[in-house]
């Protein structure tokens, strides 16, 4: 029995590829885009909230830590004062003074709790006056605004042409408006600074060093420093847990916004990026860790400015990042 030929019928939608249609061969030799992963793990570290189980633990542990100080302190020092007395009077002295030096703290930090929240009030009530065109809130706002700047020498000429001219503004946007450029705008541009700098190093850091955790390490103590000094140029001096609130505070704004995300236009258009990225990825990861510290000064502005962005511009994060990183890692 003759056999003839076999037709096997393929299916009408798959088409044969053709070069033009082909996916793009994969080369080996691109390195991934920077991600910016040191400043994504410090964003993440920072605005990660403890739970109350681990809020209860650490709290309980740093109680039973201190009843057992305290307890082998007192039986050191009777033991101490019945064995020689002068030198156990002398020790209590010095736990005495210890003890008074944890008080001072204490006092320190409740008033850098106290002028935070004197700037997020500030902010409050600058919206609601705009919101509502009230003449009278604005002024009560610029009058405690100009208290706040009362005792600072590098305002004065600000809080001077500020009384001359606010007589003569009759709506709650032009006196804040006044008051934005005679005695924020200057300040301003010292935190736009701040920013620049911190900014600088942990890119240079990141490109640079090479070391395991080195660029994570550079970015939390450079980001915080940044972060505390901004609040200190705006009149809220914070203390050591309040610069870890308002860090808090920054990094969570900019974690549920997605500010820490990388995108192609902030690698492309800061310093070169995208080119630098192709020689070398240390580099590439250098110029976006720098570019998210300077979002986190951004953000960090917008929270510790005692009046919203109305009259002066918002500063620009990839202009900060030119400034920054220009001549560091070559211009295009």
């Amino acid at each position: 029995m003759t056999r003839g030929p076999i037709l096997i019928d393929l299916e009408d939608d798959a088409e044969a590829p053709t070069p033009d249609t082909a996916p793009p061969v994969p080369d080996p030799d691109t390195p991934p885009r920077p991600e910016g992963r040191a400043m994504q793990t410090v964003a993440t570290l920072a605005a990660r909230k403890p739970s109350r189980l681990a809020r209860l633990f650490w709290g309980l542990l740093v109680a039973i830590l201190g009843a057992v100080v305290s307890v082998a302190a007192w039986d050191f020092v009777n033991g101490l004062i019945a064995r020689a007395p002068l030198l156990g009077y002398g020790v209590t002295g010095l736990i005495a003074a210890f003890v008074l030096v944890l008080l001072v703290i204490a006092l320190r930090e409740l008033a850098a709790f106290s002028r935070l929240a004197r700037i997020d009030r500030l902010q409050s009530r600058a919206e609601a006056a705009l919101s509502g065109d009230s003449l009278t809130d604005a002024r009560a706002v610029v009058a405690d605004l100009t208290g706040l700047y009362a005792g600072r020498e590098d305002t004065r000429w600000g809080r001077d042409r500020l009384s001359d001219l606010s007589a003569d503004q009759f709506d709650a946007a032009s006196l804040l408006g006044l008051a934005e450029t005679e005695l924020l705008a200057p300040l301003d541009q010292v935190a736009t600074q701040e920013i620049e700098a911190a900014a600088r190093q942990v890119a240079t850091v990141t490109a640079v060093v090479p070391l395991a955790l080195a660029d994570v390490v550079a970015a939390l103590t450079s980001n915080l420093r940044m972060i505390r000094r901004i609040a200190e140029i705006y009149g809220g001096r914070s203390g050591t847990l309040g610069s870890w609130r308002l860090a808090r505070a920054v990094m969570t704004h900019l974690v549920a916004t997605g500010a820490v995300a990388v995108g192609d236009d902030l690698i492309g258009s800061v310093a070169g990026g995208g080119v630098l990225s192709k020689i070398s990825r240390r580099f590439g990861e250098g110029v976006v860790n720098g570019a998210l510290t300077a979002r986190v000064g951004v953000a960090a502005i917008e929270v510790c400015r005692p009046l919203p962005f109305t009259r002066s511009r918002r500063p620009s994060v990839t202009g900060l990042v030119k400034r920054a990183l220009t001549g560091l890692f070559g211009s295009r």
